[in-house]
């Protein structure tokens, strides 16, 4: 099983009624969440790990997750409220406004850290559930709990106007990189975490701090694998974009899921992983973005959609 570990929350999505009225319609979302969602609908059976809610936007979250085939048995209830993030939309690209304060996610503790069953045999960390405290020193404690023993995978996902510490931050994303078998950047994130440079190079960097594979997305471009043997390039799909939500998240299901396909979703196979191995988990992730972002929201494909 791959767990999941980091935010569930609404997303607030612009909509015009029917009578011509800007207004915003609740979305089950949040970068993790995302995630979760399109390995279940990829048909990998994964978990989901975070603090929820039970007041009515948590039964939301709680009811996707299981359509998706998402386990949320791990993830701790509480009566906090649900974290809520509106979206606006220009020129297709989202920006988020977020209302995190004392929500079931934002205060999960390392208390409400359970043991892991030994069918985990691979967590995936990221989003704005490293920014805030104290879930963000829980979810970094997991890790390092975890990451000696099983594939750990990170994508920051990183939202600036949500991040009020940005030098405590940084440590921590940089801290959970090191201990990451996979990391994956979209090219922006690439160089506000680590500065001016070529990617290319800057992978490298984070391979000789201890990431055995790297992945950066540039958007239309498509996206590029790198390990200390090998770099591959896959481009994207070419498709008519009606708007970015989940993108980036829907790639990331879709690589871990192409890793799980082809059996190499282990420490041994990752240090070592084979240029073939590489290129199909990529391609798979960029098939599944691609049909995300050709419709509304962050709707991640189904297996028999690909």
């Amino acid at each position: 099983m791959i767990l999941c570990c980091g935010e569930a929350l609404i997303d607030m999505l612009p909509r015009v009624t029917a009578g011509g009225e800007h207004a915003f319609a609740p979305y089950a979302g949040g970068a993790v969440f995302n995630t979760a969602i399109a390995l279940g609908r990829l048909g990998t059976a994964p978990g989901f790990f975070c603090g929820l809610s039970t007041d009515l936007f948590g039964e939301l979250l709680e009811t996707k997750l299981a359509e998706a085939g998402v386990s949320s048995a791990l993830a701790p209830r509480s009566d906090r409220p649900t974290t809520l993030a509106f979206v606006r939309l220009t020129d297709g690209h989202a920006t988020y406004t977020f209302y995190d304060e004392n929500s079931a996610m934002r205060m999960m503790t390392e208390a409400d850290l359970p043991a892991l069953p030994d069918d985990i045999s691979a967590l995936f960390f990221g989003g704005i559930s490293l920014v805030g405290e104290p879930c963000g020193t829980a979810f970094q404690a997991l890790m390092a709990r975890e990451a000696a023993s099983r594939v750990t995978m990170i994508d920051p996902n990183i939202r600036p106007s949500f991040i009020t510490d940005r030098a405590a931050y940084v440590a921590r994303v940089k801290d959970m990189m090191a201990l990451s078998d996979v990391v994956k950047l979209s090219d922006e994130d690439m160089h506000w975490l680590e500065g001016d440079g070529d990617l290319a190079d800057l992978a490298q960097d984070l391979i000789a701090r201890g990431t055995k594979v790297v992945l950066i997305t540039e958007g239309a471009k498509g996206a590029t694998g790198y390990t200390a043997a090998h770099t591959v390039f896959v481009a994207a799909n070419k498709v008519e974009v009606v708007d970015t939500v989940g993108a980036g998240d829907t790639f990331n299901a879709g690589f871990l899921a192409g890793l799980q396909k082809a059996g190499a979703l282990d420490k041994a196979t990752l240090a070592d992983l084979s240029q073939n191995v590489l290129h199909d988990a990529l391609s798979l992730g960029i098939r599944t973005a691609a049909i995300t972002v050709s419709r509304a929201g962050a709707n991640p494909p189904w297996e028999n959609e690909l």
